[in-house]
């Protein structure tokens, strides 16, 4: 198979558009398309299927971006370092945080990159720790922020610290005037929470397992946004990192409260794939993002026990 082949096959992957590849790679569509023809050919199998929506991955086409995307990735990689060998850092950087983390530092981490480092491209992904796991593995992304435990994820992993869990109410729920409750009366509420397949639900599953209780879940929300809403709205308490509500708050929309001991905490972490030999873009963002995860304690944005 041609390396130019499987460098267009990701971008459209990826992008799901040959017009979006196209403006990415600098390359015409009719080039691109016949490139995908000839690697479809090659293979004898479909790899897209073509509808007004744009370019949707076959099973064959999965099957290979599964293969073949962190091989296209470190070879491309590799040509970025060589590159920055003799000039300023470049190169494309696929970032994964967590909704939590995401919505304290991914605006102050990108303005630090463009600021430092123009020739670096950050991309910023935000989903749960369980898809970014998963696209780690594929080799999609170059590195993630995910909540642990960290054992048995087959990555290689840094310990960031560790990130307290906080009651969350609508307001007038009378969080703010308790300023903690115990973790008993908080899972004997009624909860929002993301679903099972999620690593927030499985530690609040596990604190209701201790205590022998069963969770009031009215409404699931795998969406952060739309889980922060639905307390709002009345809907239900929810378990949160204070930072991530932390506007919310201060605009007087949502109330917290310290959960007394033993209160949950999860640690957090800096995860890469172990085959992964990471580009100096890599290294550069990685270092930028602890840097300003450690602003934010220092300005009392963020309440997280550094390691």
């Amino acid at each position: 198979m041609d390396f130019r082949q499987l460098r267009t096959f990701s971008c459209v992957a990826e992008l799901g558009s040959l017009s979006k590849a196209s403006d990415t790679l600098r390359v015409a569509q009719p080039a691109l398309s016949r490139q995908i023809k000839l690697l479809e050919h090659e293979l004898r199998a479909e790899l897209f299927t073509r509808n007004g929506r744009g370019m949707v991955l076959t099973e064959a086409g999965r099957l290979l971006l599964a293969r073949t995307a962190g091989i296209v990735r470190q070879i491309d990689q590799i040509r970025d370092d060589i590159q920055s060998s003799g000039g300023p850092p470049s190169g494309r950087v696929v970032l994964g945080l967590v909704p939590t983390v995401s919505s304290v530092i991914s605006a102050r981490l990108a303005r630090r990159t463009v600021e430092s480092f123009p020739g670096i491209s950050l991309c910023i992904v935000e989903s749960y720790s369980g898809h970014l796991i998963e696209w780690l593995h594929r080799g999609q992304m170059d590195i993630a922020v995910i909540y642990g435990p960290s054992v048995d994820l087959h990555l290689t992993v840094q310990s960031l610290g560790r990130d307290r869990i906080v009651a969350v109410g609508p307001r007038g729920c009378g969080l703010a005037r308790k300023k903690q409750v115990e973790i008993g009366w908080l899972l004997r509420q009624r909860l929002v929470l993301p679903s099972h397949s999620h690593g927030l639900r499985a530690l609040i599953e596990q604190s209701a397992a201790k205590k022998k209780l069963k969770l009031d879940v009215q409404v699931e929300a795998d969406s952060f946004r739309v889980l922060t809403s639905l307390v709002e709205e009345g809907l239900g308490y929810a378990l949160l990192p204070p930072s991530s509500v932390r506007n919310e708050v201060a605009d007087g929309r949502l109330e917290t409260a310290a959960i007394s001991n033993p209160a949950p905490i999860r640690e957090l972490t800096i995860a890469s794939p172990i085959d992964h030999p990471g580009s100096t873009a890599i290294t550069l963002v990685t270092n930028l993002l602890r840097d300003e995860i450690g602003a934010c304690r220092a300005e009392g944005l963020w309440d997280i026990n550094l390691t």
